[in-house]
């Protein structure tokens, strides 16, 4: 939204007279009982309070440090005094709206009204059903800037997500604008504003009103049924990226318990038949969905489908504090995983150490899985095939680790990025050093390069029921060629593709990218999975 239509707390307020309502358009205010509740002057506070309405799940404690407060101050003290300050706000005898443990903080937003996710659920239950003074209403409020104020109130990462939220009010304006140029009596007012909004939607529109027999159409764009050329030829414009980044946005994120109690936080997106993605390492579910290195796979994978993701324990949005940290432990939370979203039967894929994990599972579970889709896989870890130098360096690796993945300095993340993906270009790299230190701690890295050494299903591969297909770079840098080849001679009947990589992680840009999709495609088709 443009800054000249700012209209900071001109927006009406909801109608409701009682209860708590929290509104988004211009300044951040909440009103209980018909009365506006004064909120904490700290900015960081009330952008806190925001961003935790907002998302409606919960965060860990680190992780909210990150976003608001930076060394050398003391963040988690910072944070502790924003929840009580919150509290105050939000909270009443009835109802604990601020829930928090020792790990995450979560807001209960059961029964508000929340302006911005009323007025997104009122155009997602048919906003064309909406009649004009309706449509008016919602653009009135959605002229007002959301979050007024708040700009400069955290790091990086909150302003993203910041601005998220307002190109989703953007996105929102614009479709109620849309539809009162087609329907209002004041259609030209709001041609003008939709012009402004949309400059190529609108104008594009404004062309077709030219065409012959665009007048015996009119009325077929007032229905509900009616095509939306504006919306149309603005998705034919987006840039993949744009599209898969506001299409991972809308992940839906949940948790669920593993057997020792371990929190692991899973995520849905797209629609259509179950994909289940095993965990694999560097893996975190906020920031997955802007990555250059999963985003086009995640996308690609879940064009058609519901792509299931988690982030296995000790890492991302899972418990990090963890005594287990074993493949034992890894296969009980896919196991978690399946068994809350009761998934019957669904392909599995996994990459890296999460095809171990995904041989294991269809083992278990033959039932279950209807097909393995096995990427840079391997059978053993490194302390059972490799050679005692080999296990020498990968011991002083892992005492590295320990004091070198938590710095500032990239220096040592990058020897990491540079094996993952030697033929990466430098921005793409750059973000991968730093993605490392986000999803998790320097004890755990270490620890995960333990429990992958442990690892050793080779004696699982002959017991595998389902069809498999075993993709690998035949450069890769990190699993030799000659263990993914070993994994498909191991696996009855399945399908093995050596691609033209040295890239243990594919990126989207490379030839081997397009390849693989395609015969990932070819097989599930094959097998009608």
């Amino acid at each position: 939204m443009s800054s000249k239509s700012k209209k900071p707390n001109t927006a009406p307020q909801a109608t409701a007279p009682t209860g708590l309502e929290i509104s988004f358009f211009g300044d951040l205010r909440v009103v209980r009982d018909g009365t506006e509740v004064p909120l904490p002057a700290s900015r960081k506070a009330r952008a806190l309070l925001a961003f935790l309405v907002e998302t409606g799940r919960p965060h860990r404690r680190e992780r909210l440090c990150e976003l608001f407060w930076d060394l050398p101050d003391d963040p988690k003290a910072a944070l502790r005094w924003s929840l009580s300050k919150l509290r105050k706000v939000v909270d009443t005898p009835e109802r604990v709206r601020i829930v928090a443990d020792r790990e995450r903080v979560a807001f209960d937003g059961e029964g508000l009204s929340i302006d911005v996710l009323d007025v997104q659920a009122r155009l997602r239950s048919g906003a064309e059903g909406l009649s004009v003074a309706e449509l008016e209403d919602l653009a009135l409020r959605l002229d007002a800037v959301v979050l007024d104020g708040l700009d400069e109130a955290g790091s990086d990462a909150f302003r993203s997500w910041l601005a998220a939220v307002r190109d989703d009010a953007g996105a929102a304006r614009k479709e109620v604008l849309r539809l009162l140029a087609l329907r209002s009596d004041g259609a030209s007012k709001w041609m003008r504003l939709w012009r402004e909004a949309a400059p190529e939607d609108a104008g594009a529109f404004a062309q077709t009103q030219q065409a012959p027999g665009f007048g015996e159409k009119q009325d077929a764009l007032q229905g509900p049924d009616a095509p939306k050329p504006g919306r149309l030829l603005a998705q034919d414009r987006r840039l993949p990226r744009q599209a898969n980044a506001e299409a991972l946005r809308a992940q839906r994120i949940g948790f669920c318990d593993a057997a020792d109690g371990t929190k692991i936080a899973y995520a849905l997106v797209g629609s259509g038949a179950p994909i289940l993605k095993a965990a694999n390492w560097l893996t975190h579910l906020e920031f997955d969905w802007a990555t250059p290195i999963w985003g086009e796979c995640f996308s690609e994978v879940a064009r058609d489908r519901t792509l299931i993701r988690y982030d296995e324990r000790g890492c991302g949005l899972s418990d990090w504090d963890v005594e287990n940290l074993s493949f034992d432990a890894f296969v009980e939370d896919l196991e978690a995983v399946a068994d809350k979203l009761q998934l019957k039967r669904f392909p599995l894929l996994g990459i890296s150490q999460g095809a171990a994990v995904a041989i294991e599972y269809a083992v278990r579970h033959p039932e279950r899985v209807s097909g393995l889709i096995l990427f840079g896989s391997y059978a053993a870890g490194w302390r059972h095939l490799a050679s005692p130098e080999e296990q020498a360096r990968r011991e002083a690796v892992r005492n590295l680790t320990e004091v070198g993945w938590g710095t500032e300095n990239p220096a040592y993340r990058h020897i990491f990025s540079k094996t993952f993906m030697p033929d990466a270009g430098a921005d793409d790299l750059a973000w991968f050093d730093e993605f490392q230190r986000r999803t998790t701690s320097p004890q755990n890295a270490a620890r995960f390069q333990d429990a992958f050494g442990d690892i050793d299903v080779r004696h699982r591969l002959d017991q595998v029921k389902a069809p498999a297909i075993v993709l690998h770079s035949k450069g890769d840098q990190r699993i030799p060629l000659a263990q993914g080849r070993a994994v498909a001679s191991g696996i009855a009947d399945a399908r093995f593709v050596p691609l033209e990589s040295r890239n243990h992680v594919l990126v989207d840009y490379e030839p081997a990218w397009r390849t693989g999709m395609d015969a990932i495609r070819d097989f599930m088709k094959a097998h009608d999975l």
